[in-house]
Order: structure tokens, then sequence, then C-alpha cells
């Protein structure tokens, strides 16, 4: 299956958090769809690693994801390294999408960087033919997408340009409570954790709010990029 948009993650939960509105707003396009995580997010202080697969695959209805796979890393422990990149190359390889998006280049969690690092370098690693790669016994094409950008998480860090997603934020902020092990729930009586207050929350819709506000919509969302954003002409941009 080929996609549009491959959406990879450090964590379950990364990429709702950080692009869960662009993504639905893309699906609303009628592009295709998928997400990668990288692990399990086995870590976290509240819930399970079984509980957020079952987490991941109700926000990844919600969005509309087509696809959705784990390449089940050791949480907090995997490297960017010849092994973690050649399974990152068969996810994209696999899918062959025109553009990825990855996570923060640098943020709170080491694990974020990492994988920021790692999906980049694997999208240019994909592109060599002489980089031999198969699944389940059938050898993969080359392939490198066209463009990889970064979504914002933890950090405010200032976005290289943004998208509008008005009309959009509500059903990215239904993705990211699908996963009510992890955020705010007065009634749980788990450990309390940076991301489980309801200021967690109302940050989320905040952020998108403000950077909305920048550029004379309703809501947005930021992301960074590798290279230069390039137009066609001056009024490309909103």
């Amino acid at each position: 299956m080929k996609l549009d948009i491959l959406v990879f993650g450090a964590h379950p939960d990364d990429a709702e958090l950080g692009a869960g509105a662009t993504v639905a707003k893309e699906i609303a396009k009628g592009k295709k769809v998928g997400f990668v995580d990288l692990t399990k997010g086995e870590l976290g202080t509240r819930g399970s690693a079984e509980k957020r697969d079952k987490e991941a695959k109700a926000a990844a209805a919600i969005l509309g994801v087509v696809v959705r796979e784990n390449l089940e890393f050791a949480d907090g422990f995997f490297k960017n390294d010849t092994k973690h990149q050649l399974e990152v190359i068969k996810m994209i390889r696999k899918y062959k999408p025109e553009i990825v998006l990855c996570n923060a280049i640098e943020d709170r969690h080491i694990d974020h960087g990492k994988g920021s690092k790692l999906v980049s370098d694997a999208c240019f690693l994909s592109g060599l033919m002489k980089i031999t790669t198969a699944i389940n016994g059938v050898a993969q094409e080359k392939w490198r997408p066209k463009l990889v950008y970064h979504y914002i998480q933890w950090k405010n860090i200032e976005p290289d340009f943004v998208v509008d997603v008005t009309g959009y934020i509500e059903t990215k902020l239904k993705a990211v409570l699908a996963y009510d092990s992890q955020f705010f729930d007065a009634k749980s009586d788990a450990p309390q954790t940076p991301i489980s207050s309801p200021n967690f929350i109302d940050s989320v819709t905040y952020r998108a709010r403000d950077l909305g506000r920048l550029i004379g919509v309703e809501h947005a969302e930021g992301f960074t990029v590798e290279r230069y954003v390039a137009v066609e002409s001056l009024d490309d941009l909103i």
C-alpha cells in the first residue's frame, strides 16, 4: 500500500499530540496516512504497553489512519544505528510516502530527539539502491520521501511553518484523549506525570490557538524543516 504521508513517533501518542489535527485535515482531503510507532512506550509511568496498544488503535481509528505499525524498539534505549535504521527503512520502502512527519529534533524526552534523527537518517538511506532490505523474503525497491518535517512536542520550539488546522482541533483532542491511561482523569489514582495534569491538555489547545492567532486563523500546528521551504510564487502563502 502506497501512502501519501507516513508519520513516525518514538512512542504511541507522539504523532497525535504533535500532528493530530494536520493528519485529520489531510485525511479529510483524501490523503492516505499511516503511523509507525518506534516503541510501545513500555517505560511510561502510567498504564502498560498492552493498554497503550489498545489506545493507539482507538486513536488511529478516530483520525482515520489507514495503517498503524509498531517496530517494538526498546523504549528509552533504542539507538540510531544500522540495526534500527534498517527497520525504519523497511517501513519507508513498504509504504513509499511522499511526506514523512517525525519527532521534534530536540525535546524534553531523550527518545524524541533520537527518534527524530533516526527517522531522518533512514529517509536518506532508504533512497540508496545499494542498501538492500526485504520483507517476508521479498526484496524492496529504494525509496526516498520528498519531504521530512518535524512536529513540535513538549518544548515551544519556533516553527519554520504552520498549518491552518481550523475545524480539526476537536478531532485531534479526541484522538489524544483516547490514551486515557496517560492523560488527565480526575478519578484515576495513578502516579502523576508532567502530561497527566489538566493544564497539559489545556496547553495543547492553547498552542494551537496561539499559532493560529499568529497567522490569522483559529487553530494551527507548527513544524520545523531540514531544508528551505519553497514556494512557486509570492502568493502561495496564506
